[in-house]
Parts: structure tokens; C-alpha cells; sequence
């Protein structure tokens, strides 16, 4: 099966200094693929570059066999890309309904999917996001990328500084997710949670891959070698 999302040999800077050293990495239909690896070893550089928000120095991202090395943001979205930033980023001044409307598409993913998806969502319509916890501005955001239709679903961290009750209801929304065959790209430290859910595990280590495998084959010295504290 031909790759829904390819890229080659990945090089990204920040200014002078060198980010990514020649990142592979693929995502085919109906898969989910977790990238792994510590803090600042080049994770969100590597989201960022694939959907746009960085340039690429060298290497190509190709989605759907379409190159989209040169293209804005905003263009990759359209192709299908839905991004789950790190932090969230909801829209603090515009009510939960506004949020999921001002990014939505044509597709399966209505404002009432969404809302039955996340119950939560429904509750708190007409609340400005601001106000919500953690948790539903986490499922705010994941709501926001749905109501794109995207193919390839991005997520950076979609669980972090969340409490264990609510880390819990976001996984089984991304389990969710996968059980309909949403292609999905999933960046987070828990390996308990991540694994059962990955179908293949990219590790990067200061800005290389430097392992690619099925999360069963993740062994103890892999883990402490890149995983590990």
C-alpha cells in the first residue's frame, strides 16, 4: 500500500542552527504511526515542517503523491491535513460553537458529529473557550481539526498536563477515531497509551530517526536508550 503521507529525508532550521538532519517518516491509509522520542529531539519540528507552519531546508513531504515542500499552511489544510497543535490554541474569544465553525469543511464531521462525539462540547456551546478546562479546550481543539474532514489527523501532545480522569476520555477519542480508519500521526510521551493504539513507531533522537518498528517490537534497550529520562 502506497504511503498517504511521505517524507524524505527532512533538514529544517531555526535560523543558522540545524533542527532536522534527514527525517523519514510515513503514514499510510488508516494507519496510525506515533513519533516518539524526548524533549527537544525534534518531534513539533517535524509536525510543524509537515503541515506548513516551518520551511523546509531540504528533503521533500509529499501527501497523497502531491509535493507540498513549497506550500502555505493554509494550502495543506485544504489538501486534508488537520493539526492538533501542541498547547491547543483555541480561539480564547470565541465561544466553543465559533471555534469549531470558523475552520469547518464540507464532509462527515458536522457541528452535531462533533458534538455527539464530545458530549462536553455540546454543553458548553456557548461559552467562550477561554473559559473551559484544560480537558475540553483539549477537546475543542481535536473537535476544531475534525470539523476540517481532514484525512490525516495530526496531533502534538494531546494529552499533556491533563488529569488522569480526562487523559483517559482523550485516548478513547483517538481509539475512537482509529477504529473508523481516520489516518492518524499521534506525538505524546505515555508509551502505556500510545503503544496499544500505534500500528508503527518513528523514534527521533537530536533531530534523526533513529528507530522504525512496530510498537511490539519496542524492546527495554530501546527504551532506555531513547525513551527513557
Amino acid at each position: 500500500m502506497s504511503a498517504m503521507l511521505e517524507v524524505e529525508g527532512l533538514e529544517v532550521f531555526y535560523g543558522a542552527s540545524q533542527a532536522l538532519f534527514g527525517v523519514n517518516l510515513q503514514v499510510r491509509e488508516g494507519e496510525v504511526v506515533a513519533l516518539m522520542g524526548r524533549n527537544g529531539m525534534g518531534k513539533t519540528t517535524t509536525i510543524h515542517a509537515i503541515c506548513r507552519i516551518l520551511p523546509v531546508r531540504a528533503g521533500s513531504i509529499r501527501f497523497d503523491g502531491r509535493d507540498l515542500t513549497g506550500l502555505p499552511s493554509y494550502r495543506a489544510a485544504r489538501l486534508g491535513i488537520g493539526l492538533v497543535p501542541e498547547g491547543r490554541r483555541c480561539f480564547p474569544n470565541l465561544t466553543v460553537t465559533e471555534n469549531l465553525t470558523a475552520a469547518a469543511r464540507p464532509g462527515e464531521w458536522t457541528l452535531a458529529r462533533v458534538r455527539e462525539f464530545f458530549p462536553r462540547l455540546a454543553e458548553r456551546s456557548g461559552q467562550f473557550a477561554s473559559t473551559l478546562s484544560g480537558g475540553e479546550q483539549q477537546m475543542l481543539a481535536i473537535g476544531r481539526a475534525l470539523m476540517t474532514n481532514p484525512r490525516l489527523l495530526v496531533l502534538d501532545e494531546a494529552t499533556e498536563g491533563l488529569a488522569p480522569v480526562i487523559r483517559r476520555e482523550i485516548w478513547q477519542a483517538i481509539g475512537a477515531l482509529r477504529g473508523e480508519g481516520l489516518s492518524i500521526l499521534l506525538v505524546d510521551k505515555t508509551l502505556a497509551e500510545i503503544l496499544p493504539l500505534a500500528d508503527n513507531c518513528v523514534i527521533v533522537e537530536r533531530g534523526r530517526d533513529v528507530w522504525l518498528g512496530a510498537p511490539g517490537e519496542i524492546t527495554e534497550q530501546v527504551e532506555q536508550d531513547y525513551l527513557g529520562l
